[in-house]
């Protein structure tokens, strides 16, 4: 499984349970978010580092962007798209919005 597919699996866990949703909330009150993040990643049986995560978000943004207007230096940029970390924290947050 790629960092990718852990974070939406980790994601859906934290949208149907409210113990692992405050669990990774919490962890953005800390002073190094990211690896407080990675760190109950880890807890949770998902080996996911700072870097992975990253170069995940990284990754998942060249190939968005590859696959729109031929993916040349001409494509649109696309605005957060490359921060799985913040993307996680947003869905979070959204779907408390809509509950």
């Amino acid at each position: 499984m790629n960092t990718v597919e852990m974070l939406d699996e980790l994601q859906n866990k934290a949208l149907h349970d409210e113990k692992v949703k405050n669990r990774f909330l919490k962890t953005k009150e800390e002073e190094d978010s990211l690896g407080a993040f990675c760190r109950a990643c880890r807890e949770l049986g998902y080996e996911i580092y700072p870097m992975d995560v990253v170069q995940a978000g990284d990754e998942f943004y060249a190939t968005m962007k590859r696959s729109t207007n031929g993916g040349g230096e001409n494509s649109p940029k696309l605005e957060g798209e490359d921060d799985l970390y913040e993307m996680f924290f947003a869905s979070l947050e959204q779907a408390e919005i809509l509950r």
